[in-house]
Formats: C-alpha cells, structure tokens, sequence
C-alpha cells in the first residue's frame, strides 16, 4: 500500500474519531441548538431588514432575541400553561361523567341514520363486540398518563428548561450574528460550481420558508380562529381544542375540519342546532378556507415539498423529536431533498436539476 493511501486514511480515521467526539459533546444541548436555528431561519428576513436601519449586528441581533422572547416565546409559554391546565380539566371532566353514568346515556342516544350505516356496514365488521365506551375509557385513562407525565416532568426539571432557555437564546444571538458566516463556508464545502450552489441554496432555502411560513402560520391561524369560535358558543376548553385543530392543520391530507365537524354534530345530536350549525357553517367557510387564501400569498413563487413527503417529515419528526420535529421534520426533509439534488447534479452535470421537477 503506498504511502499517500496510509496517511489518508489515517487522515479520514482521525477525522471520524473527532466528528463522533463533536457529536457527543453536542447532542446533550440538540433541543434547544434546533430551536434556535428554527427562530433564526424564520426571522432572519426580519433580522436583515432591522440590520440595515441598525447599522450593527449585535444591536440587531439583541433586538431580535428581545423580540422573540417577548412577542412569541412569552405567548407560547403561556399558552401552553393555559393548555395543560385545559386539558387536565377536560379529562377529569370526561372521566367524572363515566363515573356518574352520563357516558352511557350519551352513547345509547338512538340515532335512526347512524342505526341504518351500521346495518349496511355489519356484512363487513360486527359492531356488536364494539365497545365504545371501553374506548373511550382507555382514551382518557391514557390521556390522563400522558398528561400526568409531562407536568411531572415539567414540574420537576424547571431548572434544565429555564438552563435549555438560556441556551437558546444565547445559541440564537450567534446564529444571528455570524450565520451568514456559517452558511459561506456551507456554500465552500459542496462540491458544486457556484452557479449550482447558488441554485441548490436558494431552492433549499425556498423549500424551507415555504414549510414554516406557509405551513405553520397557516395552522397558527385556523387554531386561533377555531379555538376563538368554541370559546364564542361556550364550548369548553377552548385552547385546547384550538391546539389540537393547529396540530391537526399542519399535517397534510388532514385538517381542523375532524375537530369542528364532529363538534357541531354532537352540538345539534344534543339540542344546540344554531351553535352546531354555526360551528359547521363556520368551520367550513372560514376556517378550513384560510388554507386556501393565506398559503397562496406566503408562498407565492416558492418551490413546495411534496404532500406525502411533508406527511412522513411531519409523522417522524414528532415521533423522533416530539413537538420540535413539527418544524424539525419538515427541516430534514428539506436538506435531505438538497442532497439528492446535488447528487443528480454530479450525475448530470450538463442538466438543471430542480426541486419543481420533484414536486410538480
């Protein structure tokens, strides 16, 4: 073996070696480092714009911290509060009408349209060894679990959380500051010509805003304007259900519809006809319409990632990484896509390789 083959793959040996040691140093802080890239990626178009009235990046970039923190961090932290307290409330109400025998008598209400689907349905499943109220029992029983859990949790590493929160921010004051540093050596290290690189960073780049920007304002907004119209006709745990429509609305194929739809019928099965049908009506003009109209305007002339491709981003970021693979996910997929790209670009270097050709 010659000489020159030794020392590179000492070389690449020694290298490993440190890559796998980096990893290990940093991977205790991986939650909040991807939150504050997160924050930076969404907010930079803010960040350069207050860059050029500020004149100095570290006045710019204290500003944005101060920003995030007050106008989006505190919200969500509250919210949140708000959540699991609505969601304790919600399930010890549902288990407190299992106790008083008020379960039963929702579930054996008699519905001569529901009665007739089953009859038509009962050559392909026997609904009689359906139990509907052990389901939903052992629903609740695991929701109370899961929810038991996570403020136990909460409660006890309130010192690591106010610590992670530190730490995201002072990760997102850097990322501020030097990012574009940071993506200049990106930019050196892909084996591409700078034309290609500059096309395979702008389509990444435009995959990426168009998942946050579009997907997650999109949900924001039809969480907001659901949870708003339950708290308007009484419906309780409003911010809860408002939660569960915004996560509901940021999976393709999916919607806040399965949450106001099944509302309002429970409302009109229960005698509330103008609340039920004012919940349907307004779900379905407004709410699930705000996809239509908002999306549009925020990613206009942006390349989209593929439906299904967004489905499974989505599905196993939350599986991976829990509430941060919402946007974690979507991420990955994204450079996962920039990768395949730059290799059909060494595959065929004479074609322009696009991500419009993929998800068109």
């Amino acid at each position: 073996m010659k000489r020159e083959y030794i020392l590179v793959t000492l070389f690449f040996l020694i290298t490993s070696i440190f890559f796998y040691l980096f990893y290990q140093l940093v991977i205790p802080f991986f939650a909040p480092i991807c939150w504050a890239a997160v924050f930076a990626i969404i907010f930079f178009p803010l960040y350069e714009k207050l860059l050029v009235k500020f004149k100095s990046k570290t006045l710019t970039s204290i500003t944005m911290c101060l920003l995030i923190i007050v106008l989006i961090i505190g919200p969500i932290a509250y919210l949140f509060g708000a959540l699991v307290g609505e969601a304790i409330t919600a399930v010890a109400k549902v288990n407190e009408m299992i106790k008083a025998g008020e379960l039963d008598t929702f579930l054996s209400i008699n519905l001569p349209w529901l009665d007739s689907i089953k009859e038509k349905l009962q050559g392909y499943y026997d609904f009689s060894n359906l139990e509907t109220e052990q389901i939903i029992k052992d629903a609740v029983q695991s929701t109370s679990a899961v929810i038991l859990n996570q403020t136990s949790w909460i409660i006890a590493n309130v010192s690591r959380l106010f610590f992670y929160f530190a730490l995201m921010i002072f990760t997102m004051y850097y990322f501020f500051t030097d990012g574009e540093m940071l993506i200049h050596k990106l930019r050196r290290l892909m084996p591409l010509t700078p034309n290609q690189v500059n096309v395979t960073f702008n389509q990444l780049r435009d995959v990426i805003q168009a998942t946050m920007y579009g997907g997650l304002t999109v949900a924001l907004l039809q969480g907001l304007l659901g949870g708003i119209m339950f708290a308007i006709v009484g419906i309780p745990s409003a911010v809860f259900w408002g939660a569960v429509m915004a996560f509901l609305s940021i999976i393709p194929f999916v919607g806040a519809f399965i949450i106001f739809i099944p509302a309002g019928l429970i409302l009109i099965i229960g005698g509330a006809y103008i609340k039920g049908l004012v919940i349907i009506v307004i779900g379905s003009l407004v709410i699930s319409q705000v996809d239509n109209v908002v999306r549009p305007l925020l990613i206009a002339g942006k390349a989209c990632m593929h439906p299904l491709l967004l489905f499974f981003a989505l599905m196993g970021g939350v599986f991976l990484f829990g509430l941060l693979g919402v946007v974690l996910g979507p991420l990955i997929a994204a450079v996962f896509v920039t990768l395949i790209t730059i290799f059909e670009y060494k595959l065929h270097p004479e074609s322009e390789v696009s991500f419009s050709d993929e998800t068109d």
